[in-house]
């Protein structure tokens, strides 16, 4: 594997360095992530940062982009594995970026075994959200994008172009559609999370408004808030699907 490593990837590599909090809140998404896992092998999408192997060991590490770290470069749109290869795929912060997500939901279906899952977290966007990922977080975010579009990938499309809508938009506004397209994908969890802590800590950004102190004492309120008010004032979206025989 090349060493080189996108100019963009090894920036959040020096913010993760540089921000205890940041790991905190996103050590915590991880460990929320595992809880999930199936029994079985785990392929990992868009794993530029690296880190989900310390939770889960047993995982194939895969991004778009190249890093010393990974096990193999590929496209989600089309994985280069076996039918029922993996009893988990595991992607943090990826679905948004994907230009087709039926693509690579139809994928997924095909290198899963029955009973494997899908698990992720992304960009949720809530009312309260909403305002900080549209007018500070760089990424766009269009809620008028058709997210279950086809179409042919565009081999020389910047990954990190996204739409921070997408995953909302799945899950929410185009929930039937999703279920029709992809019956044998069940929907088991869908949690908001992320109230205060992760916008407070600015994410990959240089600034932070909440020391790391204060981390751990604020995702417990989180937890307790999060069933009422997630859908509300929510950052962040886990969803787990399982493959039905």
């Amino acid at each position: 594997m090349t060493d080189a490593v996108d100019a963009r990837i090894a920036e959040h590599g020096r913010q993760w360095r540089k921000k205890p909090a940041v790991r905190d809140i996103y050590m915590d998404l991880y460990r929320r992530m595992a809880g999930f896992l199936a029994s079985g092998p785990t392929l990992e999408i868009g794993g530029g940062s690296g880190i989900f192997k310390d939770f889960a060991p047993d995982t194939l590490s895969t991004d778009i982009l190249p890093a010393p770290w990974l096990d193999l470069v590929a496209d989600a749109q089309a994985l280069p594995f076996a039918p029922e290869s993996f009893a988990n795929i595991v992607m943090f912060d990826v679905l948004h970026h994907i230009e087709f997500p039926r693509a690579f939901f139809s994928e997924a279906l095909r290198v899963l075994r029955p009973g494997g899952r899908i698990i992720m977290v992304e960009p949720g966007i809530s009312p309260v959200s909403w305002p900080f990922y549209r007018f500070i977080h760089p990424e766009p975010v269009r809620m008028g994008d058709d997210p279950l579009r086809d179409g042919a990938p565009d081999p020389n499309r910047d990954a990190f172009d996204a739409n921070q809508a997408i995953p909302t938009l799945i899950f929410g506004r185009h929930a039937a559609r999703f279920a029709h397209a992809f019956p044998a994908l069940k929907v088991i969890s869908k949690q908001w999370l992320s109230l205060f802590a992760y916008p407070l800590s600015g994410g990959f950004k240089p600034w932070s408004l909440i020391p790391e102190a204060l981390v751990k004492p604020v995702l417990k309120l989180e937890n307790a808030l999060a069933p009422a008010l997630g859908p509300l004032m929510g950052f962040r979206l886990l969803v787990a699907l399982e493959k039905q025989n």
